[in-house]
């Protein structure tokens, strides 16, 4: 390994820690108002939302049927309340079987 992936990974680590220690520490020195909260709550069901739609139609290819049905199960999955590794199991299954079937 190259001293510079090591150093960047060591630095993406240290990152990483700074994150997730700022946030207990500063939510107790910041406050933002309601409409701010609430904009950004809307924010990140906009990004995560883009960032599904990016992903269930892949640019440059054919779109097919099982991505979207793996997508769909998950979906219900997620809407009933199970638990992440039941919702990601069960869209990976559901589209690995259907493109075993020839449903790509």
């Amino acid at each position: 390994m190259s001293i510079a992936l090591i150093a960047g990974a060591i630095a993406l680590a240290a990152g990483t820690y700074a994150l997730r220690f700022a946030g207990p520490v500063l939510r107790r020195r910041v406050s933002l108002s309601p409409r701010v909260t609430r904009l950004l709550e809307a924010g990140s069901v906009v990004l995560l939302a883009a960032l599904a739609v990016t992903e269930l139609v892949p640019a440059g290819q054919r779109a097919g049927f099982a991505l979207p049905a793996g997508v769909l199960v998950a979906v219900l999955l997620a809407w009933r309340r199970a638990p992440l590794l039941v919702v990601a199991a069960a869209a990976a299954v559901t589209t690995a079987l259907l493109r075993l079937l020839g449903v790509a």
